[in-house]
């Protein structure tokens, strides 16, 4: 077991709300203070790429791919008919192969990895792909992954953690993809200094850009750390000398009560956001009974699976005059941007 571990609040907070937590979110958790968000002395990433001063660049993209059927489903139906512009999968799951396969046979889809340290499900569970024996502290009594963050923060060391990353994208490798982009499920990789270190390292040795975000805004890292995320002076130094295209900023799709307070509530998280390029995050399923028996978060998924097509809030985007991008677009202007 690691001596030294996040505390639960500090770690929780930052998973969740900063980059890419996957358990389900209110309003209040998603829509950041305006404050925090990159000021006008200091150009976006969006500006940097290419795109107009001023413009928001939304990334809507689908976690938790592979998980099971009902999401590769709906992400299928959801980037085949333009809905959304990218997807993540988790490679640990049962259903990841089957993802990566159709990924292969449309090569024009954005699909990255979903780097996965966690199995926070009550019964619908998995392990690691790296065996076992080399990686004990990432596994619970029961041989699979754990469930909340701080447990894998209290047992596992870095060097596990990178070994298991490296796994899964590997694994995808050899399957015959080569993914886009990488993230991190429910925020694991940010939940501890080592763990961003190898994150970044792996990121930068393949490649593939992870969902980092620019926090060389002195505004931008105020605003995180009154929020309680752990970005010690190690962590900021990392993301400062990190070689490869950032995010301005990061957040996920409110829950609502109703479908219709849902969406509402998706259009006050992106009229709240300032100029610059975000990815939105969001957990996209068809019903079925099984969706149900995994998660009591079935419903605010399956209202995922349908919003990003419905003409109420495609006629809001069109209004907003909101411009869509994904990774392997950026990765294309930040190549040129180098020249």
């Amino acid at each position: 077991m690691k001596n030294r571990f996040i505390p639960f609040v500090s770690a929780a907070i930052f998973s969740i709300l900063l980059l890419g937590g996957c358990k389900d979110q209110g309003k209040k958790d998603v829509v950041m203070n305006n404050d925090a968000q990159a000021s006008s002395e200091n150009k976006t990433w969006a500006e940097k790429l290419g795109w107009p001063k001023g413009k928001k660049v939304l990334i809507l993209h689908a976690d938790d791919i592979g998980m099971c059927p009902e999401a590769n489903t709906a992400a299928k139906n959801q980037l085949t008919d333009g809905d959304i512009q990218s997807a993540a999968v988790m490679i640990p799951c049962p259903n990841a192969k089957e993802f990566i396969d159709w990924a292969i046979e449309n090569p024009k889809s954005d699909i990255g990895l979903h780097l996965t340290l966690t199995s926070e499900w009550k019964t619908y569970r998995w392990g690691t792909v790296t065996p076992h024996e080399e990686v004990p502290g990432l596994l619970d009594e029961t041989d699979h992954m754990w469930h909340k963050v701080i447990q894998v923060v209290q047992n596992a060391s870095a060097e596990e953690v990178e070994k298991e990353i490296r796994a899964q994208i590997e694994q995808s490798l050899a399957w015959g993809f080569r993914p886009n982009h990488i993230d991190t499920h429910m925020g694991t990789l940010y939940a501890d200094p080592g763990y961003v270190e190898a994150f970044l390292r792996v990121a930068q040795e393949y490649k593939i850009p992870a969902n980092v975000i620019d926090i060389s805004n002195p505004k931008v890292l105020e605003g995180f750390r009154k929020e309680g995320y752990p970005l010690d002076d190690s962590v900021v130094e990392m993301i400062a000398t990190y070689q490869l295209p950032k995010l301005d900023f990061f957040s996920s799709a409110p829950k609502g009560g109703t479908y219709e307070e849902k969406v509402e509530n998706f259009k006050t998280l992106v009229n709240s956001l300032r100029p610059g390029l975000t990815e939105i995050i969001f957990h996209p399923s068809v019903q079925t009974e099984n969706l149900k028996e995994i998660t009591n978060s079935w419903q605010q998924r399956v209202w995922e699976a349908e919003m990003f097509a419905d003409p109420n809030l495609l006629d809001f985007f069109k209004k907003e005059d909101i411009i869509f991008t994904n990774w392997m677009e950026i990765m294309e202007r930040f190549e040129k941007m180098k020249k």
